[in-house]
Parts: C-alpha cells; structure tokens; sequence
C-alpha cells in the first residue's frame, strides 16, 4: 500500500494524541516512514510524501515529520535506528528548558527538562538537543520509557495542533546514547534540508484548504470566489515551484549549505499559505468552519503550525544573507 491508499483509509478524525501515536506506528509497521533522504536525487519524493500527510492531518503531520526527520538525522550521522520505534526530535531550546548531558561509561546520563516535545506521551524514542559540560550542543537519544524520563502534561494548552501533545519532558539521570559529535546537528547538511521539508508540510495543508474552493467553484458561478480561486491558484504555484526547485538544488549539490535556499523557500510557502487561508476563507464563509470538521481542523492546526517560522526574525536573517546580491532573470 503507498502513503496515499493508507491516508484515504484513515478517518482524518483523530481524536487525541493516542489517536495520533496509533496511526503513526501503523504507518511504521506499513514501512511508509522509510522516506528517501534528503540530497539522495529523490527529495522531491519525501517533501510530497510530507505534504500528503500535511493535507490529511496536521497533527499526524506534526509527529510523521518529527519521526522521518530522526530517522534521516540518524542515519546521516552514522547511526541505526531501533526497528519498529517510532521517534520525536526535539530540538526547541528555550532558555528556562535546557538538558544537560555527561558522560556515563559507554552511554550518557541526561538531567533537565525539555519543552515543546511533540508526541512525547506515545513515541517509543527521541532525538534530542543537549548541552555537554563544555556547553557544546549535543545529540542525544533516548528511550522514553527509561526510569530516568518522566513525561508531564505541562507547557500545552493549544487549541490548534492540540492532539500533539507537544508537552514537558524531564529527565533524571535518563540513560541516553550520543549521536556524532557536538555540533553536528545545526553544522551539517541535512539541518536545513529539513527545514524545507517543514514548508512541505505547510503547503499540503494549504493544498487541501485550497481545494475545498476549488470543488465549491466547479459547483456554482460566483464570480468573487472564481476571483479568490486564481488568487490561491497563483499562490500555491509560486509555493510548488519554489519547492520543486529546491528539492533539485539540494540533489544537486548535498553537502552544500542550503542556510540561504532554505530561509527563502520558507519565506515564499509561509506568504503563500498565509494567501490561501485568507482567500479561502474569504471566498467560502463560515459553512466548512462550522460543518466540514477536516477543514475546521486544517483551518484551526494550520496558523499554529506555520509558527515554526519566526516571521520577522526569519526575514531578517534572510536579509542578511541577500544585502549584497543581485536579482537577476
């Protein structure tokens, strides 16, 4: 079965954040989580396969995005990860959440608390971001079911994205394994690549949003919603295009810093999606926010999940990078 048949069988109705993990192990046990690597000449294939899941549900998406990204991280960095396990990467660092990690024979001891761990109460295992007594950056992971890890109900009171359970997390002398060394989780390749496939989900739940306007439109003839149609319509292009090229730049030179490829394509999705919910909304009223639960979903998970950008912040940062250059045709 490919992702597509599996996603059509599912109800798009999940409940919960158990709701969510079940259906996320399912995917694993159907193997639809082996994903093609970025910069492996088929990463336009895994940012399609992201933005499927996007448009089916977010949430899903949310802990689906977390687990292929682990998997690819680990993999990159010379790891393996356990067969069948289902995994979160956490690498928010808020100043008031930080793990620390030291050494502890082969393995390390990790002490702190984490935020912003999506799934947390139903993966097996995680990916995360800690500090070395050097206050070097390290990448952990660990099993969550150690004695050592105590997973709260804190730190989540969302509406949007709520089934996914992005909760606190804290660790007590939790045994964990290193992944490379510092430093190589922000310093290689793959950490902006990623960054792009998170557009991708942004986009499939823009793309599903959009086509609930499109089959309004192929109902009835009104010429304001045709009007927010070709305003969508140009907006998702200018999104896929800029998504198709990236994916090629990337499986044309993979071990390049993709920093700058990636602040820009993230720019363009994050406009664009912002284009669609507006226009969307506009053009069909409160009708699916009230009637179609999928999209008062979508509609509701979406803005909380385009936060993953730091607009402004990201802006300027693309600035930078741009100050002196040239736009050319």
């Amino acid at each position: 079965m490919d992702l597509q048949a599996f996603l059509h069988r599912q109800s798009a109705d999940y409940a919960d954040t158990r709701a969510l993990g079940r259906c996320l192990r399912e995917l694993v046990e159907a193997g639809l989580d082996q994903l093609p690597l970025p910069g492996s000449g088929r990463t336009l294939e895994r940012f399609q396969r992201l933005a499927e899941v996007g448009g089916h549900d977010l949430g899903l998406c949310k802990l689906y995005e977390g687990h292929t990204d682990a998997l690819a991280i680990i993999q990159q960095l010379g790891g393996s990860p356990t067969p069948s396990s289902t995994w979160g990467m956490w690498a928010a660092e808020p100043p008031d959440a930080r793990v620390r990690v030291s050494p502890q024979g082969q393995m390390v001891a990790l002490n702190g608390r984490k935020a912003w761990c999506s799934g947390a109460a139903v993966l097996s295992h995680a990916l995360l971001t800690a500090w070395d007594e050097q206050d070097r950056q390290q990448l952990v992971a660990v099993a969550l079911d150690h004695p050592g890890v105590t997973i709260t109900d804190h730190g989540w009171q969302a509406v949007g994205m709520g089934a996914s359970g992005s909760v606190e997390v804290l660790f007590d002398g939790a045994e964990a394994q290193a992944i490379g060394n510092p430093g190589d989780y922000l310093q290689r390749p793959g950490f902006w690549q990623g960054g792009i496939g998170i557009a991708a989900c942004w986009y499939g739940a823009a793309q599903s949003l959009a086509e609930r306007l499109r089959s309004h439109c192929g109902h009835r003839e009104e010429p304001h919603a045709l009007a927010h149609l070709g305003a969508v319509d140009s907006a998702l292009h200018a999104a896929a295009t800029v998504l198709r090229f990236s994916a090629l730049s990337i499986d044309a030179a993979p071990q390049e810093d993709a920093e700058h490829l990636a602040r820009r394509t993230r720019a363009v999705v994050e406009n664009a999606v912002e284009q669609v919910i507006l226009h969307v909304g506009h053009a069909l009223g409160a009708g699916p926010y009230c009637k179609d639960r999928q999209f008062a979903r979508l509609i509701a998970d979406l803005p909380v999940f385009l936060r993953q950008s730091h607009a402004e912040r990201d802006l300027a940062a693309l600035g930078q990078h741009v100050i002196k250059g040239t736009w050319t045709l």
